[in-house]
């Protein structure tokens, strides 16, 4: 069983960066495809960028596309997401995932999840 830790949340003022962080536990992740998503208050949890286990390949929404970078360490067993310009809109709780079933865009096909970390953007 893996166990997926987030943290690095915290608040930001508009057009400022975090970092946050994805540790995992129990198996190592080098074989996974992992991903960040997110969930807005009333609103459905969403896509927010991957990374791919067999060549680094990165994939993004386009919401964050150029402001976002996701990358892995494989030898820490971690996952970060670097976010940088942020916009109020980002504000959400972010998720880590892993171990994609299906498309890596898809959250339902995602057998791992930590409990999630909140970022909140503002003036």
């Amino acid at each position: 069983q893996v166990r997926l830790v987030e943290s690095g949340g915290g608040k930001v003022q508009i057009g400022g960066s975090l970092r946050l962080t994805c540790a995992a536990s129990g198996h190592t992740i080098d074989s996974y495809t992992m991903a960040w998503f997110r969930q807005a208050l009333g609103k459905a949890r969403e896509f927010v960028s991957a990374i791919s286990w067999t060549d680094g390949s990165t994939y993004y929404s386009d919401s964050v596309r150029g402001r976002f970078t996701i990358s892995r360490d494989n030898a820490k067993d971690t996952v970060y997401l670097q976010m940088s310009n942020l916009k109020a809109e980002d504000t959400a709780v972010y998720f880590c995932a892993g171990y994609s079933l299906r498309h890596w865009s898809e959250a339902g096909g995602y057998r791992y999840w930590g409990q999630g970390t909140q970022v909140t953007v503002s003036q």
